[in-house]
């Protein structure tokens, strides 16, 4: 049994955030992301972060975001559009939907979309 708090993805740390971030970004973008399991299980963390903060609303959570995700399109949507739609909902933003194997390494496939 790991008993980390955390997926290290098989990468350095400012790598993995660096990952992690950018997969953030197209989450909250797109609504929808097609990536590996433990990939999608460790930006659950991080999108539900970033939906929880846009929900609180105020300048210091704006800014919180900001310096998280870096990107000023996002940021807007996220706080103009994303945010007031899971105002009711106490967590759970997210959906993990398993796919298929990936044919060349046999990773297992996952859809990650907001609910």
């Amino acid at each position: 049994m790991n008993s980390r708090p955390y997926r290290r993805l098989g990468r350095r740390t400012d790598h993995r955030l660096a990952m992690l971030k950018n997969m953030t970004i197209s989450l909250l973008d797109n609504e929808k992301i097609e990536t590996t399991v433990p990939r999608a299980k460790e930006l659950r963390k991080f999108a539900e972060r970033m939906i929880t903060l846009g929900k609180k609303g105020t300048l210091h959570h704006r800014r919180q975001a900001f310096s998280f995700l870096r990107n000023e399109e996002v940021l807007h949507k996220l706080f103009t559009e994303i945010a007031p739609k899971y105002q009711e909902r106490n967590g759970g933003y997210t959906r993990i939907i398993r796919t298929a194997i990936r044919r060349g390494d046999s990773a297992e496939m996952a859809i990650i979309e907001l609910v």
